[in-house]
């Protein structure tokens, strides 16, 4: 848990991760995709994290003599970020100029995590899988003087973040109607590995989250990390018009169409086995889809159970009691918040560039998600996305498997380059629904998984 001090050290440090707006009431023009996008791609939600020039500067944590020359590029691998497909002045997905009394500064904004890229192309709203957050921190936090750990690990592996501790840190900072007062422990657990879920899916699910805890319609829930100290209670709700514009957007997203050569004639084949095995969770596609929506309890899917248990009773109370948990649905109803002891099994719209696979981010490959035996058990990866990154037989990233992880003697942010299966939150157990396919069922149903 973070205690008093650390949050008074390290609060400061939360400012940037703000997401933001939800849906109040009557009056209000109908949601509209083209202001969300404009939103998305123009406004800061969150006050400056950093000043300009610690961003311009940050190099000199890195123990270079100088600028170097290629600064962005340097700047965007060595933290995992991407290029913006839209003008973002200079700045890489994720990052903006943001104004305040004291001048211009630097910010993030939700596009930090759901923006990424797969064949060295940027899109919004797919997930960024080579995101070392916590050393994006570190070194502007260095380059600043304050050499104080943040209140609680923002990424344990690189890739994956730890968003739903933030969410619970920030909430235990609001009452109900979401004035700050001293903090209370809601349980924040900081090992839940969360890999960042693709945005274009959401227009298929009646529920959101990996555990189908939310209302998929909810626009105040992706406000919830707008609850900055810096934020009055009257910031964040008055912002709930502009969210129900990017939500708009967010349910107009496509995903993009696997670019390389298919077999259509062994995706034929794959689109039966798939039937057979895997469209009673997954869901049907082509001219008439379904999607059926269901959560998965744990004790059949069997997968880590870490981020399925990872929130206490006294997080959900909160959240139910508060602002957020006041939202209504177009006819009025209170959208609910559920419990499940499982997790949600997803559409599979563009699962070709969704790798890693499962909530955690532990399998990499498709092949590895359909054979449990394969997968491995200590492994890294380039962290960069181009073609040459990527396995167009297995269908995911290309991995290195290791004997063991780093030292703990080790830099940090090398360590986070591994992933280790046999940490708490981290483990790349059950989903072995294809474990009685053989190889030639496997490659078919994955070549079918490439046309989705």
């Amino acid at each position: 848990m973070a205690t008093g001090k650390r949050f008074r050290s390290g609060w400061v440090i939360v400012l940037s991760l703000g997401m933001m707006g939800a849906v109040q009431a009557a009056d209000r023009p109908t949601p509209s995709a083209d202001r969300g996008r404009h939103l998305l791609q123009t406004r800061a939600f969150n006050p400056p994290i950093w000043p300009k020039q610690i961003y311009e500067n940050v190099w000199k944590s890195w123990g270079e003599p100088e600028r170097p020359a290629d600064f962005e590029q340097q700047f965007m691998e060595r933290y995992g970020l991407h290029p913006s497909p839209f003008d973002n002045k200079g700045y890489p997905l994720g990052l903006r100029e943001a104004r305040s009394l004291l001048g211009v500064g630097v910010t993030t904004d939700c596009m930090i995590c759901h923006g990424g890229s797969i064949f060295g192309q940027s899109y919004i709203g797919l997930g960024n899988a080579s995101l070392d957050l916590q050393l994006l921190y570190e070194d502007m936090a260095h380059v600043m003087g304050r050499h104080r750990a943040t209140p609680f690990p923002f990424t344990n592996v690189r890739g994956t973040t730890e968003a739903g501790a933030m969410a619970v840190f920030l909430f235990q900072l609001r009452d109900a109607d979401l004035k700050l007062r001293p903090m209370i422990d809601l349980g924040l657990r900081a090992d839940l590995c969360e890999d960042a879920p693709a945005w274009w899916l959401l227009k298929k699910k009646r529920t959101m989250y990996y555990t189908g805890s939310t209302n998929a319609r909810s626009v105040r829930s992706i406000m919830q990390f707008m609850l900055t100290p810096l934020n009055s209670a009257e910031d964040v709700k008055k912002q709930e018009p502009a969210f129900a514009d990017i939500q708009a957007f967010i349910l107009s997203l496509e995903p993009p169409k696997y670019p390389l050569p298919i077999d259509r004639d062994l995706a034929q084949r794959g689109e039966k086995l798939f039937a057979k095995h895997c469209a009673s969770c997954h869901g049907t596609y082509g001219e008439n889809p379904t999607y059926p929506n269901k959560i998965i309890d744990l004790d059949l899917i069997g997968t880590d159970p870490t981020r399925a248990e990872g929130f206490t009773l006294e997080a959900k109370n909160h959240y139910d009691n508060s602002w957020f948990g006041q939202e209504v649905d177009a006819e009025g109803r209170r959208m609910e918040t559920y419990a499940h002891r499982g997790y949600q099994a997803p559409p599979l719209d563009g699962v070709w560039a969704t790798a890693p696979y499962l909530h955690n981010g532990s399998v990499p490959t498709l092949y590895h998600l359909l054979n449990s035996a394969s997968r491995p058990r200590i492994f890294t990866r380039s962290y960069r996305t181009g073609i040459e990154d990527y396995d167009a037989k297995l269908v995911g990233w290309k991995v290195q498997v290791l004997d063991a992880p780093p030292p703990e003697s080790a830099p940090p942010a090398q360590r986070r380059r591994v992933y280790d299966t046999t940490q708490p939150g981290r483990g790349n157990q059950g989903h072995t629904f294809g474990d009685k396919l053989s190889d030639e069922e496997r490659f078919a149903l994955i070549e079918y998984l490439k046309t989705l």
